[in-house]
């Protein structure tokens, strides 16, 4: 369902029941980790997450650890925020 370099590639999965009577498959979200940060990237016009994990952590699918490290619950959250903290290579 996931590639094995997902954060979801190793969480257990449940079965919900929706409104509907559909029965789906959830996967059980991980918790957000503490990470220890490189520094700060002042925030310009166009600066995508994916394109600063690409840039800070050399994997631009890392995006997520962008958001970790900033307490941010999705990539949205992050929108506003004039600096983005980027997490120490290797911290997780």
């Amino acid at each position: 369902m996931f590639a094995s370099s997902s954060r979801y590639a190793q969480q257990p999965t449940y079965t919900v029941t929706t409104a509907d009577g559909r029965v789906v498959t959830a996967v059980q979200l991980p918790l957000p980790q503490t990470l220890i940060l490189a520094g700060y990237h002042p925030r310009g016009e166009g600066d995508r997450l994916d394109l600063l994990a690409a840039r800070y952590l050399k994997d631009a699918t890392a995006f997520w650890r962008l958001c970790d490290a900033n307490n941010a619950p999705a990539a949205d959250a992050l929108a506003a925020r004039p600096l983005i903290g980027i997490p120490k290579e290797g911290s997780s």
